[in-house]
């Protein structure tokens, strides 16, 4: 079937047709034991998106012109784009009110991915302490990361992800990370190797080309997660400026930095820049 087929173009494991008319998560290549994979089933249109490599979503039309209302699919994208922009707005709102609630201080997570010092953004919400890492488009809070102190983590429901990031700014060239952990990995390398950096945390994959898409082009560094899709070394190249990627299958900079140590880790930076 057409749709389906849509669908895992787009890289969600799907075989069948869900109900019509409301969001159903799926599977993705990228992440087949998550649920990141969107699809609402409209029967002659709908609306896809695979949250790991997608920063909008795509919309699939049937081939069969008399199927097709196109009046009924031009209501559906306006009112899908009005709730879209309402969601934003809202967890916009809760992003601002969890930045208050949080205090500043260690964490699990940290400690796990080899900075045990390093302090950041602490939310308790019934008894669980989650790492907050704040999400901007431009100047303008959208939304922000939640991670848990097992390393599981999760955004806010309804909020902006496209051209949204968090940023490590010392003046220097432009470093794109998928990953909070990557990007301080990275900073401490070059940091040791007396380098000036704007570390941009994307997120994901897909995110990283568009927060690219707003900078000077070939205008720095892309470190991507070797994962095993191919994803990350896809969108780099994609990209089109140096890019940086582990030697082993399945690691991204942080998993890289904790097995080869600071020194060589930041000597394998240095030949990218």
């Amino acid at each position: 079937m057409e749709f389906l087929s849509f669908c895992r173009a787009h890289g969600i494991l799907i075989d069948y047709v869900p109900p019509v008319g409301v969001w159903k998560r799926f599977p993705t290549d990228d992440h087949p034991r998550s649920r990141n994979g969107a699809v609402k089933y409209m029967g002659d249109h709908a609306f896809v998106q695979n949250h790991a490599i997608d920063t909008e979503v795509s919309i699939w039309k049937s081939d069969s012109p008399a199927s097709v209302n196109r009046l009924q699919v031009a209501r559906d994208i306006r009112d899908a784009e009005n709730k879209k922009m309402e969601m934003q707005r809202k967890a916009s709102r809760v992003a601002a009110e969890i930045l208050k609630d949080c205090r500043f201080g260690k964490h699990d997570y940290l400690k796990a991915k080899g900075f045990p010092e390093e302090e950041g953004n602490i939310y308790v919400k019934d008894g669980e302490h989650f790492l907050v890492v704040p999400m901007r488009a431009g100047r303008n809070l959208v939304g922000c990361q939640l991670i848990d102190q097992a390393g599981g983590k999760k955004f806010l429901f309804g909020q902006r992800s496209s051209g949204a990031e968090f940023c490590f700014d010392n003046k220097g060239m432009h470093v794109l990370c998928e990953g909070y952990a990557t990007a301080l990995s990275v900073r401490l390398a070059l940091k040791s190797l007396k380098k000036r950096y704007t570390l941009h945390v994307c997120f994901s994959a897909g995110n990283m080309k568009k927060v690219a898409g707003d900078l000077k082009p070939d205008s720095g560094l892309v470190v991507a997660d070797n994962d095993l899709s191919g994803t990350g070394e896809r969108v780099a190249k994609e990209i089109g400026w140096n890019y940086w990627i582990s030697d082993k299958p399945g690691e991204d900079a942080n998993d890289a930095h904790q097995r080869m140590g600071l020194f060589r880790f930041s000597q394998s930076l240095l030949d990218k820049l």
